[in-house]
Parts: C-alpha cells; structure tokens; sequence
C-alpha cells in the first residue's frame, strides 16, 4: 500500500459547504465533493448514489468514471449483511480487500477492473432517512477505521444537495 498521509480536512469541508450556495443545485457541489474526498482520503473510482427506496434501488447521480460508472445507472442492492448494515442501520460500510467487494457487489470484476480491491461506502442520513451514499474505491487496504470520522462529515455536508434530488 502506498497511501500517502492524510491531509487536513476542513479546508475541504470549508469548499464542499461553499460550493452549496451558488445556484443550479444541486449538480455544482458533486465535483468539489470529489475533489475533496479525493485530497482528503483519495480514491481511484468515486460515485454518489441516490436510494431509492420504494424500488430497493441505488441510481448512480455522479461519478468520477463515467465510461465504467455512467450517472443515471441504476442497480438493485444486494442485501449481504454489511449492506444491511449500511442500508437499513446508516453504517459505513469498509471492505479492505477485494475478497470483501467480491463478498457484497454484483459488479466486483468492473471493479477490479479500475485497479479497486478496498471500498469506503458512506451513508447519506437526513431525519432517520437513507438518502444515499457516497462511495470511494481505491486500492486493496487502503481504507481503514480512522478514514470514517473524515468521510462521514462529508456525507453531512451533502444532505442538502440529496435532499434536492430527492425533490426534483
């Protein structure tokens, strides 16, 4: 693993919470979302999810990979327990090793495909509400448990935006 050390986060934060207010939401803010996450916690594949709750589906509403990854991708949730987890508890979700990606996505070889064998899959929660995630992928132990206090402040920052999807 050659993950570099972590840079500090609240300049980041400080961007994906201005990039808010101009108007034309909530499209504007997921590309600083990506540009933070990325300085923050890096990532080879970055995708947002919508849930759909109704349908038991997620839509893909950015990407960082829109040739392997197109946004307006839909797909069903396979429910293994850290999805569950994920879906029906709101927590975060991190697989270490392709082993663990092969274990909970149905699009495991597109995956590693892209060079991503560790995932970081945080919830988006509005007023007890899955909204969606926000999704990181990198190389295999990449990831670890002192990622999810920075990443989870992101997913916060972007319920508004989700929430305007939600309306639209």
């Amino acid at each position: 693993m050659s993950r570099q050390p972590r840079t500090d986060p609240v300049p980041h934060l400080t961007a994906v919470a201005a990039a808010l207010a101009p108007p034309g939401q909530p499209r504007p803010v997921f590309p600083v979302a990506d540009r933070a996450l990325a300085a923050v916690l890096g990532h080879k594949l970055f995708t947002l999810l919508l849930h759909h709750e109704d349908t038991g589906e997620s839509e893909r509403v950015y990407t960082n990979q829109p040739a392997a990854y197109p946004v307006g991708g839909r797909k069903p949730l396979n429910l293994t327990p850290p999805m569950q987890r994920l879906f029906r508890d709101h927590q975060p979700y991190l697989g270490r090793t392709a082993a663990d990606i092969r274990e909970v996505f149905f699009d495991h070889a597109l995956i590693a495909s892209l060079g991503c064998a560790s995932v970081l899959n945080l919830p988006v929660v509005w007023d007890g509400h899955l909204l969606g995630t926000v999704n990181l992928l990198h190389e295999e132990r990449w990831y670890d448990e002192t990622d999810l206090p920075v990443g989870l402040p992101f997913a916060a920052l972007l319920v508004p935006a989700y929430l305007a999807l939600t309306r639209a």
